[in-house]
């Protein structure tokens, strides 16, 4: 059984696939701290909660923070006994290519999103990621991944409006009733909602231009539901795309090893 491991700058999943589905997926916040002992009962501790018997045999890790890969390469050797793939390192297989500068190196997650989005839509993809970043990736016509757009992230540009101007509250992010604010926290709520909704719509609609062809635009990551309310900026939203990603190269690598 394959335990995908899908490391971001804030949380860490972890999902148990069987082969053809998911059993359960569990997040625990990202430290790089964290050792494999520690990896070990968190994760053995929430199995035992969903009263969940698997047998991990296999692992796959893709992180954005590099320092963490050193402990669950670790836990995957002393408790699974097995060498993990390491998505973004060179004995790593993908399914697709990568057409971008030399020598850049691109984010483990992009990949995997690229890989996965190519599998389910087939090419001319751009898949909006709302993590610690938003990030726009985009696929060409055969499933290669050409490169993309990176911007700072919704909960991090509230967090640095209110840490930059003493006079503004911390806020949650919402979709406000109204676009005018007639207060400061829903002045702030509309800014950032219907900014990100002009951003998003500004960056496709110029790579649309850019390549000139029309392009399907997916939506991921722990906001993307948000903004998909009641407006046209995506064509579909995918929440496992990530994990769907990985067991996809998980699968490339068994058939090509």
């Amino acid at each position: 059984m394959l335990l995908a491991i899908d490391c971001g700058n804030t949380n860490t999943v972890f999902s148990i696939w069987d082969g053809e589905k998911f059993l359960c997926t569990l997040r625990t916040s990202t430290e790089w701290q964290r050792t494999a002992d520690q990896y070990f009962v968190w994760l053995t501790t929430l199995l035992k909660h969903h009263e969940l018997d698997v047998d991990i045999d296999e692992v796959i890790i893709s992180s954005t923070v590099p320092r963490v890969v050193w402990n669950l390469r670790v836990f995957a050797d002393r408790y699974y006994n097995c060498r993990p793939i390491v998505v973004g390192k060179p004995d790593c297989l993908l399914p697709v290519d990568v057409r971008v500068d030399a020598e850049t190196q691109v984010g483990p997650d992009r990949l995997v999103n690229t890989v996965a989005g190519f599998d389910i839509y087939g090419g001319d993809l751009i898949i909006v990621d709302f993590g610690t970043a938003t990030t726009f990736d985009v696929v060409d016509t055969d499933g290669a991944y050409i490169g993309g757009v990176i911007s700072p992230g919704v909960n991090l540009s509230l967090e640095a409006l209110h840490q930059a101007a003493a006079a503004l509250p911390h806020v949650d992010v919402t979709k406000p009733e109204k676009v005018i604010g007639t207060n400061t926290v829903a002045c702030m709520q509309s800014g950032v909602f219907w900014g990100y909704v002009g951003l998003i719509n500004g960056v496709v609609e110029q790579i649309k231009q850019e390549l000139g062809r029309e392009m399907k635009v997916i939506s991921t990551g722990g906001l993307a539901p948000l903004f998909q309310q009641g407006h046209a900026l995506f064509d579909h939203f995918e929440d496992d795309l990530t994990m769907h990603g990985l067991t996809v190269i998980y699968k490339h690598n068994k058939e090509n090893s």
